[in-house]
């Protein structure tokens, strides 16, 4: 349930609106695609993801509109794979904590888990911490998706798609997320990366161990 008691929309409810006689279509959530009975921590809920989801897909569907309605690109087209996989990640975050009982954002910039629980630290702000969940956003079916570093944390992993190729483009298909993962992990569960030229960033992934602990617990797929 949305705040005030408002239903959710399911996926099958497909909006349609013509902005200048382009059409725009909005993605919902599918309830039934939830897993009834997921390991939680920090007394999250499967609402809060949904609205969080959902939260992306409005977003999505108001400012696709007004700049379809301009003959604009679309945002999913204007903006780098990077840059969109980061806001998505920023936008998740923020609505969980406007919605989760016990967790709130991180207050400290690029500060780790990106969220943390109310109260646990000064100012709820952490440079590293450990109690709380760290957001990440990917389009690697599965939930694989590179990190900073190995660490012994709570993971959550949107995966999404974005229609970059349908001709026309007018034609394409809003973002959409098609998986949701949420596991404890620790550092051994990851494998280190080699860097990507001189300059590159070192990062590190789930290994085989640690992506089949990550898939045991998923939350959503659609």
């Amino acid at each position: 349930m949305s705040p005030g008691g408002c239903p959710l929309e399911s996926s099958m409810l497909r909006e349609a609106i013509r902005g200048d006689k382009v059409p725009l279509v909005k993605e919902g959530i599918d309830r039934t695609k939830f897993n009834k009975a997921p390991n939680l921590p920090f007394n999250l809920r499967l609402q809060d993801f949904e609205i969080a989801m959902q939260d992306v897909y409005d977003f999505f569907y108001d400012v696709n509109g007004l700049l379809l309605g301009r003959g604009l690109h679309r945002m999913d087209d204007m903006l780098r794979p990077a840059a969109m996989s980061g806001m998505i990640s920023d936008m998740l975050t923020a609505s969980m904590a406007k919605h989760a009982r016990s967790l709130v954002e991180n207050k400290h910039f690029n500060g780790h888990p990106d969220l943390i629980v109310q109260g646990k630290y000064p100012n709820n702000m952490v440079k590293s911490g450990t109690d709380g969940v760290e957001i990440k956003t990917t389009v690697k079916a599965g939930g694989a998706v590179d990190t900073h570093g190995a660490r012994d944390q709570w993971m959550c992993v949107f995966v999404y798609k974005a229609d970059h190729v349908t001709e026309p483009a007018q034609d394409r298909e809003p973002m959409k997320f098609l998986e949701v993962y949420i596991a404890e992990v620790v550092k051994a569960d990851f494998r280190s990366n080699a860097r990507q030229g001189a300059l590159g960033t070192r990062t590190a992934t789930l290994d085989r161990k640690g992506i089949l602990k990550l898939r045991a617990n998923w939350i959503y797929k659609a």
